[in-house]
């Protein structure tokens, strides 16, 4: 029989994620106008209390258990990136989509090669563990980077920045999965006889796959959301929840035809808003997934906070000066040469060089590539995401909606 007010780990894990929750969104209200984003206090309150008990957060080590990581931030990233979708109001223009192309064409491969080089040269890790540092670490965060992307849909605030960046994050998750891929490949057959079928397969069979197939499902569900008769439309009664069917099923489809899941569930969405792009069941559908973000999102980034203390030991100068290198070198010179000739210029290429938020994407690849593989340097690595997923929620976080607020129109 239990013991009488004994310590429940499981139930003490809800007490401190729910009031984590709370005090996130109530204490930056109280202290700063704009209120800063609360997601570093989420992370700050779960390494508090793994400090405090010890016991709490041991059955969550991505080390022992990557799966659950893999798939929990799995589900988070796919409802974004469907609502990502959603919320581009005005998609028609190609001039708008210029920066965008280059922070994914140059500016992705580049910090990538940069990432990959540090862990290496620096840190002394294997060039599987180094591909997959700069592999995920790569990609700009859909979920933590809402303060610096569009508004909801029919909302409008479509400045050029926000819609760089967020179209950027909306592409650029499914298109660092080929890296990730490539790491995979190097850990296993290292002498590099897989190269071309990487090319043709991870490459360009997966990128197309994921596009031309989220396409077609977005147009099937814009069909059945706003065809039939008027007074029957699904558009016109159908629950926010639709969004939930309509991501799981475009996923679940492209990846079983082998094709990247995150490019169709952002294609799809784009796709599905073009249906009848001023209706207001966007907006339903939008804010139906971004509940489950902030719910899912929470959990996550304290429990990401739990663990915190247990990697410590595993960090050093080198790791630090590779996380901060990223964020305050790496990104923001690879993102003015990506934006070079883009149509940003002045302040605005600054802006959307530098806030390249990294957060719940870094650490699904990571899960993924250690549910398929054992990387020697996987406790470097995890210590390394997540040190960077703290720093991000720092730096990009406490000053993003001060610093987007003040775009000029």
């Amino acid at each position: 029989m239990n013991e009488f007010f004994g310590l429940s780990p499981w139930h003490g894990l809800m007490a401190v994620i729910g009031g984590a929750l709370l005090m996130s969104l109530w204490l930056p209200s109280r202290l700063l106008k704009p209120a800063p984003s609360g997601t570093s206090l989420l992370m700050a309150t779960g390494c508090l209390v793994a400090l405090a008990f010890p016991a709490l957060p041991q059955a969550f080590n991505p080390m022992d258990a990557p799966l659950i990581w893999e798939k929990l931030t799995e589900i988070v990233v796919i409802v974004v990136l469907f609502a990502t979708g959603l919320r581009i109001d005005d998609p028609a223009r190609l001039t708008r989509w210029r920066p965008a192309f280059g922070l994914l064409a140059v500016t992705m491969p580049l910090t990538i090669f940069a990432v990959a080089a540090l862990g290496w040269w620096l840190a002394g890790m294997t060039l599987a563990g180094a591909l997959v540092l700069g592999a995920v670490l790569a990609p700009t965060d859909p979920v933590l980077a809402g303060d610096v992307q569009i508004g909801p849909p029919l909302e409008g605030k479509e400045h050029p920045v926000r819609f760089t960046l967020t179209t950027e994050a909306g592409l650029n998750d499914g298109l660092a999965f080929p890296f990730v891929y490539l790491a995979i490949h190097a850990a296993v057959e290292p002498d590099f006889d897989w190269l071309g079928t990487w090319a043709l397969i991870d490459v360009g069979y997966r990128i197309v796959v994921g596009a031309v197939l989220g396409a077609v499902l977005g147009r099937v569900l814009a069909g059945l959301t706003f065809g039939g008769p008027k007074e029957r439309r699904l558009a016109d009664f159908g629950p926010g929840s639709m969004a939930l069917g309509a991501v799981l099923m475009t996923y679940g489809l492209v990846e079983i035809a082998e094709g990247y899941g995150f490019i169709a569930a952002f294609v799809a969405g784009l796709v599905f808003r073009r249906g009848e792009a001023q209706h207001n069941v966007h907006r339903a559908l939008h804010d139906f997934s971004d509940s489950i973000e902030q719910a899912l999102t929470a959990i996550l980034l304290v429990l990401l906070g739990c663990q915190m203390p247990a990697l410590w030991p595993m960090l050093d100068w080198r790791h630090s000066l590779i996380g901060f290198g990223l964020l305050l070198a790496v990104r923001p010179l690879a993102g003015w040469l990506g934006l070079w000739r883009s149509g940003l210029e002045g302040p605005d290429r600054a802006i959307a060089a530098f806030y390249g938020v990294r957060g719940i994407g870094s650490v699904y690849y990571l899960a993924y590539a250690a549910s398929n593989i054992e990387f020697t340097d996987e406790p470097a690595l995890w210590a390394l995401i997540v040190h960077v997923v703290f720093a991000s929620t720092l730096i990009h976080g406490l000053t993003a909606r001060w610093v987007i607020g003040r775009l000029r129109a």
